[in-house]
């Protein structure tokens, strides 16, 4: 039989250091603000690096999609309530 190998404190300890876990590093949405991995699409509004890449709308129901729609237009009329000046770029969103 073979003789098992002892391994102190520190050793133990040692290897321990290294099953930490992280927090994940997240951005946030230009057009939506919500909380998303970068370098993805958001799953909220299908927006990637300023412009619609998805129609997020056309997978859902109708009942979700009214629901979707009314969060999205209460979103933009905080930003107009804000009293940011408009420049072209959200003029084409509205």
């Amino acid at each position: 039989m073979v003789v098992r190998m002892r391994h102190t404190k520190g050793k133990r300890n040692r290897v321990r250091s290294h099953h930490a876990l992280t927090l994940k590093a997240l951005g946030r949405c230009a057009h939506c603000n919500a909380a998303i991995s970068s370098h993805r699409v958001c799953p909220n509004c299908g927006h990637y690096k300023g412009r619609e890449v998805v129609n997020v709308f056309a997978r859902l129901d109708k009942k979700e999609r009214k629901k979707k729609e009314k969060e999205l237009h209460a979103h933009e009329e905080e930003e107009a309530a804000k009293g940011a000046p408009l420049n072209a770029e959200k003029l084409s969103h509205k």
